[in-house]
Formats: structure tokens, sequence, C-alpha cells
């Protein structure tokens, strides 16, 4: 396999919601991954003790303190899911990693209703905490500073667009890196704020990545099949494997009116319709892709309509 992609998504609203314990279906998620596939813990409600015997990836890596940017060629996040890629895979002092997964996990927790309400100051007007936090852990790093290409997207309210923060874009114009403080804050801010390039020659007036790419991973897969100077190899989907993680569907939607509840459907809406796609465009080599997404109810299924 030429590459793997790690995909992470999330509603406009990603943390609080009156009929679901999002806390709750976040610890389930990463603690399904724990056990099951990337770090090797063992007991659901001691996952932060690990095992003396690694998973199953650190074992073939042969590398015991392997962290999940060693096993990704390519991370993709919209709104939390963006902070999380950037956590995971921005480079800290000492080379690897700034956190670790359970690192990443706690800094979610314990930031996710202030991130959830992200708000840039403004003249005459104190910066939030969610900005200082942001700022004071990713100081002046940029997107050049992480260890393998990320991919965060925002919407541009000056073009009316999508605009996604890339590494590859940051490495060939000056133009295009932006501060990874910055970055994260654009992909989760609930009103616009003004972000500029290192350089100061790109100005973009951003909101949240969940308005107009609450799925990014279409993203990642078309950056890989379209980038031969990272990608070489990578003929086709045949050549790819893509995690892909949801943070959650509302199922709820009927007792909602407000406009932020209409956003939070549109983007559900369209989070479903890049998985689906995104599922028929592999084919036969369909298995080569996997879509985790908590539906908020323990041992239930996910519904999908349609043929």
């Amino acid at each position: 396999m030429a590459s793997a992609a790690l995909s992470s998504t999330t509603p406009l609203n990603p943390i609080h919601h009156p009929n679901m314990d999002v806390d709750k279906l976040t610890n389930q998620i990463f603690s399904i991954l724990e056990n099951k596939f990337l770090f090797g813990y063992h007991d659901h409600h001691h996952h932060h003790s690990p095992t003396n015997h690694p998973p199953p990836p650190k074992r073939k890596s042969g590398n015991p303190n392997a962290q999940i940017a060693d096993f990704f060629d390519v991370v993709t996040g919209a709104g939390a899911g963006g902070v999380l890629a950037a956590l995971l895979f921005t480079r800290g002092k000492n080379g690897s990693p700034m956190f670790t997964a359970d690192d990443s996990l706690k800094f979610m927790l314990d930031n996710c209703r202030q991130l959830a309400h992200y708000s840039p100051s403004r003249v005459f007007r104190r910066p939030s905490k969610a900005e200082k936090v942001l700022k004071k852990l990713f100081g002046d790093l940029t997107l050049k500073d992480t260890l393998k290409p990320v991919l965060i997207p925002c919407y541009d309210l000056r073009t009316g667009a999508p605009f996604l923060f890339s590494r590859a874009d940051a490495l060939e114009m000056e133009g295009c890196d932006f501060r990874m403080a910055g970055v994260c804050g654009a992909t989760v801010a609930d009103r616009a704020m003004e972000l500029k390039s290192t350089d100061g020659t790109k100005k973009i007036l951003a909101v949240g990545g969940g308005v107009g790419m609450s799925n990014p991973t279409a993203a990642a897969i078309t950056h890989v099949l379209n980038n031969k100077q990272e990608f070489p190899l990578c003929r086709g989907v045949e050549d790819l494997l893509v995690l892909s993680l949801g943070n959650g569907d509302s199922h709820s939607h009927s007792a909602m009116s407000s406009p932020a509840a209409f956003l939070k459907i549109a983007a559900d809406g369209a989070a479903d319709m890049v998985d689906q796609a995104v599922s028929m465009a592999f084919g036969e080599w369909r298995s080569n892709y996997v879509r985790v997404q908590g539906n908020g109810r323990v041992g239930a299924g996910r519904k999908r309509e349609g043929c």
C-alpha cells in the first residue's frame, strides 16, 4: 500500500448537545480504537493504564514509542477534528509529535467547550480563553512544522468557498504558510476571523471548517492521488488505506429549530454524502476505506437511508 490517510470530521457544534453526551461518546470511540487497534489498552474503564503488550501496529513497526503520526501518511480534519489533527501531527521540541494520543484526548476534553465557541479577539476585546490556549500551545509553529501532509479546512467568507490549509502548499509558497494556532482557530471559529499568512501576503476571512467541508476525507484522497511529488507510487484507490473518524451524529434534528441547528443538519448531511461517495469510489477495494461514526446510542448500528 502506498499511503494511509487519517481523516477526522466534526459537526458545527461538536461539543455540546442537549440530547447527547458527547464527552461519553468521544471516550467510547477512543476506547474502541485503543482496545482494538492503536494503543494496546485493554480495560475500557481504565484506558489510561497501558499494559505491557504493545498494540499490533507498534509490534509490527518494531518501535514501542511509535505514535499515530508514524502510521499515517496524510491527515485531515475539520473543526474539532482539525485541532486533533494538529495536536497529533505538529512537530514537538524533540522531533516527535507534540501530543500523544492520550494527551490529545485529554486536551480536547479539557478545552472542548471553549473550542466549540471559539471567538477571535477584536479591537477593544480581550482574546478568548480558547484563543489564548491555542497561542500558548502552538506559539509560532506553522504548517511547515507538521510531520506529515496536513489538510485542515475553514470557510473563507471573502471568496465564498472552502479554504484548505495545506502543508504541501506552505512548503511551496510562503504566502500559503499559516501559524498553527490560527489554523486551529479558523477551523473551529463560530464567527468570522481574519487570518494572515506568515508573510502577510494572503488574507482570509474564516469561519469554521464544518460550514463548507464537514467531512474532508475526499480532500485527503484527491490530495494523494494528484500529488505525484509526495506520493509517486500511488496509482489509485487500490493503493490507499483510509480511516475516517466521525464525531457523532445528532439524532434529534426534529426537535431543533434554531439557525445553528439547521446548519448542523446541513453539515451532517454533507458529511454523510461524502462518506457514501468515497465508499462507492473505492469500488472493489471498499475494504480499504473504514468510517467510524458514533450515533450516541451504545450498541446501536448506524442507520442509512436509501437504496
